[in-house]
């Protein structure tokens, strides 16, 4: 395990923000994942795992302890039938095109999702009607109490909206190492999200896997939720803020004030989920909204970006504007989806050990 000294954080993040790690480590096996977690241990550090950085916002201030970068990959996917053992370090949208190019469906509306495979079960990854929930049998994990290694399995992860307990009740036990998918051979693509049925309303025939995987790549692109070299509006954390659930009376009276439909989705009994994105709008945050060198991006509400040169402070303060405003003409809450890494600001993680973004 090679260590190293004051390594700045920003280049190892989709936002392009955030200052730079005390050590910093990469891990191209489950030996130094174990080795780096001691080297912490030992010394009272914080620990960080990072996988792809398309979760995160790191703060100016960079991080005190031990950023261990998570590599394990390329080789080390393995396919046995319909089961894929694959190693944490991968990149996700690789192995979608792998998965869908071999004719395996139960992932192919998660393409063009930045980020690692290690990632997926943390946030229970979700897009376009699928979760990743959906396919996960197994999450093989360094257990940080024991320092033993473990296979969890899908009902031990506690999977609901955006949660595991790898981001929950369990957040900062857990190292994941790899993640065990079982896919289904020549499965019908999954087309109940509406844009991707109006995509292909004009056609005679049903899509294949990868017409659809490719099909969700445009439209997140579309979006600016595909991460393209150069590009503005990709210099973001993806979707900032979860739609948020709320009980139905709740929703009723925020429909009775707004005078327009506002578009919802079932939830939990007597709950619905409301988009996110259509709070930001009525509140007055639309596409394209700027202050600073942070603001909205032009394709997608929900997503904010750097417009350049931003720091963490600045993207935090126009965080906070939102929520505040949001709650207060709406009386909705909205709860942040990026990990915060550094001190302060504990409401979007935790400080010390947590999970890839």
């Amino acid at each position: 395990m090679h260590l190293r000294e004051q390594v700045p954080l920003a280049p190892y993040t989709t936002l392009g923000i955030g200052g730079p790690a005390r050590w910093f480590a990469e891990a191209a096996t489950e030996d130094e994942v174990k080795e780096a977690v001691l080297f912490a241990s030992d010394r009272g550090l914080p620990l960080f795992l990072l996988g792809g950085g398309s979760n995160i916002l790191v703060a100016d201030e960079g991080f005190p302890g031990l950023v261990l970068h998570i590599a394990l990959h390329g080789s080390r996917v393995e396919q046995q039938g319909d089961l894929f053992r694959v190693a944490a370090g991968e990149e996700w949208d690789t192995f979608v095109s792998q998965a869908v190019g071999l004719g395996y469906g139960g992932i192919e509306c998660l393409a063009g999702i930045p980020g690692t495979a290690g990632g997926t079960p943390v946030q229970n990854v979700g897009a376009y009607g699928q979760e990743v929930s959906g396919s996960v049998v197994a999450v093989r994990a360094l257990d940080l109490e024991t320092l033993s290694f473990v296979e969890l399995t899908p009902a031990e992860c506690g999977f609901s909206y955006r949660k595991s307990i790898f981001n929950s009740t369990r957040r900062g036990r857990y190292v994941v190492t790899r993640v065990d998918y079982r896919l289904k051979k020549d499965a019908p693509p999954q087309l109940l999200y509406p844009d991707l049925q109006r995509y292909f309303a004009h056609r005679d025939t049903p899509p294949s896997l990868a017409e659809t995987a490719a099909a969700v790549r445009e439209i997140r692109h579309g979006k600016g939720m595909l991460l393209i070299e150069g590009e503005a509006d990709c210099r973001s954390a993806g979707s900032f803020f979860k739609n948020p659930v709320v009980p139905q009376p709740l929703y009723d009276r925020i429909h009775a004030g707004a005078g327009t439909t506002v578009p919802f989705y079932p939830a939990a009994e007597n709950s619905v989920k409301i988009p996110a994105a259509w709070l930001l709008e009525h509140a007055g945050f639309h596409k394209g909204f700027s202050v600073g060198n942070v603001g909205i991006s032009n394709r997608h509400t929900l997503a904010l970006i750097n417009r350049g040169g931003a720091t963490a402070r600045e993207l935090i303060e126009l965080r906070d504007r939102i929520v505040a405003t949001v709650e207060a003409r709406f009386g909705v809450r909205l709860e942040p989806e990026p990990v915060w890494v550094g001190p302060g600001h504990g409401e979007l993680g935790t400080p010390r050990q947590t999970y890839p973004g």
